[in-house]
């Protein structure tokens, strides 16, 4: 019973832990009017003393979701897809606006603010750490 309290408590965060990484801050920004496709953001800390590499995240929510980053390129700005993300042994990595994130594309249901959405992030180990991440609305300026 302790263990199922612990893990209920736990899955309700947006903190999660597993083998000494650390996931925290996981968000989802709200979807634009018409859209099916958001963008997702939070921070890896790696206490371990070897690196970590994801290699995928899912959501049941979503159709598919990849890893991504912005880069300059020709004096452009331009998204594209990453096939992992090396985390350092005591390091920390944050998935954010102008750089690393999540694309989520292909939403089964609709995504509102402050809703809780499951996260799945698969490392190249095979382990896999759960996190709800909280969905957060458009900024507006």
């Amino acid at each position: 019973m302790k263990k199922w309290i612990v893990a209920a408590i736990f899955s309700l965060s947006s903190t999660a832990t597993l083998a000494g990484v650390v996931v925290t801050d996981a968000t989802i920004r709200e979807m634009l009017p018409g859209r099916s496709m958001t963008a997702g953001y939070f921070s890896l800390k790696n206490e371990t003393d070897v690196a970590a590499e994801l290699v995928s995240a899912s959501s049941p929510q979503f159709g598919s979701v990849e890893l991504h980053q912005h880069s300059h390129k020709d004096g452009m700005m331009k998204m594209e897809q990453v096939q992992s993300v090396v985390v350092a042994a005591g390091e920390q990595v944050h998935f954010q606006p102008g750089g690393l994130h999540l694309m989520l594309f292909d939403a089964k249901t609709s995504v509102t603010p402050g809703q809780q959405i499951p996260l799945r992030l698969t490392f190249k180990d095979g382990q896999s750490i759960e996190v709800q991440a909280s969905v957060s609305a458009i900024p507006t300026h």
